[in-house]
C-alpha cells in the first residue's frame, strides 16, 4: 500500500497543481506526504575561473546569496501552503548545485513509495525538471507519478490504462499501479502489435482478477505508427484518468535516455502517467 507520498516542489505555479494530485492521493490512502522543495544554486567550484581573482569570488558569493535568498521566498510561500493541508505532512528542503541536488533527491525519493513530479517534456512555460525525473526513474528503484504541465486535478482515478508488452519494466509498472488499478471502475490493458505466437493476455486477465479486477484487453497493430500514438489515442478514447506504463531507456556516457515510447509519452500525455523502470 501506499503510505508515503513525495511531491517535488520547486516554488513554480506547478507546485499548486502537483500538491493538488497529491493531497488527494495522501487524503484517499491516508497517506503522508513528503513534500521535497529543490532550490538550485549555484556551483561555485564549476563556476570559478581558473585566474578568479577577489572580484570574481564575490561575484560568485553574491549570486548564491541571491540564490539563497530567493530560497527563502518561495520557501515562505510554501510553508504557508502545507500548513493548510489535512494530511499527515513534512516539509524538505534542499539547497543544492544542480548534480547534487540531483543526486540528493534520489536517496530521498528512495524512502517512499511514490514520487510525484510534472511530465518532463513539451511545450511547457515552467521549468519541468527533465534531467531530475530521469534520474529519479532510473536511479530510485520507485514508481512515480507524473502530471500534465498545468493540469488541474479533474477528480478521482475513475479509468485506468494500462500500457503492456510483456516486459519486465511493464510487469513493474503494473504492480506499482495495482493500488489505483485495484480501485478503479474501469481498467484497460492495451497491447499493441501482440506476437503471432500469442502473448499471455489471458494470464494476465487472470492475474487481474485475483486482484478483483475485471480488465478489458485491447489489441491495436500499429502498422508502422509510433507506438506512443496508440496508447495516446486510447487513453483519449476511454477518458483515461490514469496512464500505467513501464519506463524505457539506458544509459549512455553518463546520461539517462529514454526509450522513444516512454519519451514521446512524456511529451504529448494528456493523462497522469504512472510510471516505473
Amino acid at each position: 500500500m501506499i503510505k508515503d507520498i513525495m511531491v517535488h516542489l520547486d516554488g513554480s505555479p506547478e507546485d499548486e497543481i502537483r500538491l493538488e494530485h497529491a493531497q488527494a492521493l495522501a487524503s484517499a490512502g491516508r497517506a503522508q506526504l513528503l513534500g521535497l522543495f529543490t532550490n538550485q544554486v549555484p556551483d561555485l567550484t564549476v563556476a570559478m575561473p581558473m585566474d578568479g581573482g577577489a572580484a570574481a569570488i564575490q561575484i560568485l558569493t553574491e549570486l548564491q546569496d541571491q540564490a539563497m535568498r530567493d530560497g527563502d521566498a518561495r520557501a515562505k510561500w510554501l510553508k504557508q501552503r502545507w500548513a493548510s493541508l489535512q494530511v499527515p505532512n513534512e516539509l524538505r528542503r534542499l539547497d543544492e548545485s544542480f548534480g547534487v541536488l540531483t543526486g540528493k533527491v534520489v536517496q530521498q525519493a528512495r524512502c517512499a513509495d511514490l514520487f510525484i513530479a510534472t511530465r518532463p517534456y513539451g511545450e511547457a512555460k515552467a521549468a519541468v525538471w527533465p534531467d531530475l525525473v530521469e534520474a529519479v526513474l532510473f536511479g530510485s528503484g520507485r514508481a512515480m507519478l507524473l502530471v500534465p504541465p498545468g493540469q488541474h486535478r479533474r477528480g478521482p482515478i475513475e479509468t485506468v490504462l494500462v500500457a503492456w508488452n510483456g516486459s519486465r519494466e511493464s510487469a513493474r509498472a503494473l504492480r506499482e499501479g495495482l493500488e489505483f488499478i485495484e480501485q478503479a471502475a474501469r481498467t484497460v490493458v492495451l497491447v499493441v502489435d501482440p506476437p503471432t505466437d500469442g502473448m499471455p493476455c489471458a494470464d494476465l486477465k487472470a492475474h487481474l482478477a485475483h486482484h478483483n479486477v475485471v480488465a478489458e484487453i485491447v489489441t491495436a497493430g500499429s502498422e508502422g505508427r509510433p507506438v506512443a500514438e496508440i496508447i495516446l489515442e486510447e487513453a483519449r478514447r476511454i477518458s483515461a484518468d490514469l496512464v500505467v506504463m513501464g519506463g524505457y531507456g539506458h544509459t549512455r556516457l553518463r546520461e539517462q535516455v529514454f526509450g522513444g515510447a516512454t519519451r514521446d509519452m512524456l511529451t504529448a500525455s494528456e493523462s497522469p502517467i504512472l510510471v516505473a523502470h
